[in-house]
């Protein structure tokens, strides 16, 4: 199907791909995964052919179809919502732009006609009478209403179009389908809908996502970039990872017999397989438990963050209380009437389908802003450690980073360069680069700053917006696996599932029109009928 042949790509000195040769093959989903800088948006757009390897080739099978998802999201503002999915399809396009501009003729010749005939017969081939009907269903299902189908692309906002863009994608049956993070600003219901969607498509998908819950419900390969090379490997995202650990383990054991260790190895294929076949998305993706061999298993080169979150002191039973509060910006009603009660244990996931709610909130809560009606108080044994969606407050000086973080040091020891240089080790910060400048620090380098800040702190109540922002899926994982074993209270607004899904024990949802509030799992809750038939009341 699509093919990669003795692929380079260097920039300057540096060798980001190193004769590369792999196939994508039909009917399976690839997950690219690398750590930053590995070269995983470089590589679709090689495939893609918007960049140049340099040198060998990629070859797509003649005949066959490959759609990208775009990441410009102002390419197409100029055409219609409903034209620029169909767009999508660019041979079926070509044929009704050509048809379009036949028919608008004033002097439509017989030459015309016989044209049009010819076009015609193709047209139907491809389905083409239907792809208008086609293309505003697939909108409908993304979210996209029917009364801004012939809107331009220019007056609707930037999650609209992404949806829109994702429309464009997915659109005619692509036989190749290349997305480069797809789930960036799609909410719970169109990210379930997506996985749905790639879990059965007949197809191939190459995919690139931080969003751990997405990879395990569409991918059947897992493709590790890694020392200038790809590396394909069967099963989804959390295989790769449990097994990939499980080698590094049995790597470390020098001295384990060869027999224990494939017995080990084949134990853990066994129990994993029978996780996956409970699961929902067991019935698309089949071939990936028949393809899982314990000869595949490698371990991972990856570096992971020490993140560990303590705590100075125990917090009583009361951790937060608020009545009635509100918040609005410019006239519009972000939330009202929120009542909230938090007690020992509870670890939140404050959600919102207005991401400027859930940030209005915690603003609040955190004595940055002024509610417009309402007051919310602090437990006494309560601390509280805030990651706000917005950090560049943080990072408006040139202090290096051992005298950033020194600024959060609870002891004298804690100021020592020794110390501060070993923390930030442990958060990937070594050797030279304790010494960089907060002021140049890439995104997802600020966020494992502000999280060595949180671990200083010692609060026992962390208050999370976004938290997996910018950060790559080693420090998401890390992170994730932190929170499961903290001991505090958390509250923390999230657009990663597995996040949301393995550390909250309760929901708190605020709307316009009140507060939905019930202690289970985010899966359970938004599976619930009654929980669905009240949001829809709540939004209406």
């Amino acid at each position: 199907m699509l093919t990669v042949s003795n692929l380079s790509v260097q920039f300057g000195k540096r060798v980001l791909f190193d004769e590369v040769n792999t196939s994508f093959t039909d009917g399976n989903c690839y997950g690219i995964i690398g750590a930053n800088g590995a070269g995983k948006s470089t590589f679709l757009k090689i495939l893609s052919g918007q960049n140049e390897p340099t040198s060998g080739h990629v070859h797509l099978e003649p005949g066959k179809r490959m759609s990208v998802l775009e990441q410009d999201h102002s390419i197409y503002d100029e055409y219609n919502v409903l034209e620029t999915v169909i767009m999508g399809n660019k041979p079926l396009y070509k044929i009704k732009k050509e048809m379009d501009e036949i028919y608008a003729k004033e002097d439509f010749s017989d030459a015309d006609g016989e044209r049009v005939g010819v076009l015609q017969v193709d047209f139907e081939e491809m389905d083409g009478w239907n792809a208008e009907s086609n293309a505003a269903s697939l909108l409908s299902n993304l979210g996209i209403d029917a009364s801004i189908h012939y809107t331009h692309v220019k007056d609707l906002d930037g999650k609209q179009k992404v949806r829109v863009l994702l429309a464009k994608a997915i659109f005619g049956n692509p036989d190749v389908l290349i997305m480069d993070e797809p789930t960036n600003d799609l909410d719970y219901e169109t990210i379930t809908w997506l996985e749905n969607f790639l879990a059965n498509f007949d197809n191939t998908v190459i995919v690139v996502s931080h969003d751990r819950h997405f990879l395990d419900a569409v991918c059947t390969h897992i493709s590790d970039i890694d020392f200038g090379k790809i590396t394909h490997y069967s099963g989804n995202y959390t295989f790769w990872y449990e097994s990939s650990q499980l080698a590094a383990k049995q790597r470390a054991q020098q001295n384990k017999k060869a027999e224990e260790k494939k017995k080990e190895l084949q134990q853990f294929i066994e129990r994993f397989s029978a996780n996956v076949a409970k699961s929902k998305q067991a019935t698309s993706r089949k071939k990936m438990l028949d393809k899982l061999d314990f000869k595949n298993i490698k371990p991972s080169s990856r570096r992971y963050p020490a993140i560990i979150f303590e705590k100075d002191r125990e917090v009583g039973d009361q951790i937060l209380h608020a009545e009635n509060l509100s918040a609005s910006i410019d006239g519009e009603v972000l939330f009202s009437k929120v009542d909230i009660n938090l007690t020992k244990g509870d670890k939140v996931i404050l959600y919102s389908k207005d991401s400027r709610a859930t940030t209005a909130l915690y603003e609040i809560i955190n004595g940055k802003q002024e509610p417009d009606t309402g007051k919310y108080q602090w437990g006494v044994t309560t601390s509280q450690s805030y990651l706000p969606n917005d950090n560049s407050e943080f990072f408006d000086n040139k202090l290096s980073l051992v005298d950033w973080l020194r600024q959060w040091a609870q002891t004298e020891e804690e100021r020592e360069e020794v110390y501060i240089r070993g923390f930030l080790g442990k958060m990937l910060f070594s050797g030279d680069e304790a010494l960089k400048t907060s002021d140049v620090l890439s995104g997802g380098e600020k966020v494992r700053c502000m999280l060595s800040r949180m671990m200083m702190m010692r609060a026992n109540v962390l208050i999370l917006d976004e938290p997996t922002n910018h950060l790559d899926l080693e420090s998401i994982t890390a992170f994730n696996n932190s929170l499961k074993n903290f001991k505090g209270n958390i509250i923390m607004t999230t657009h990663d599932h597995q996040f949301a899904q393995t550390v909250a024990n309760r929901v708190i949802e605020i709307t316009p029109k009140g507060v939905i509030d019930k202690h289970s799992t985010f899966d359970d809750y938004m599976s619930d009928p009654k929980i669905k038939e009240q949001r829809e009341k709540m939004y209406a």
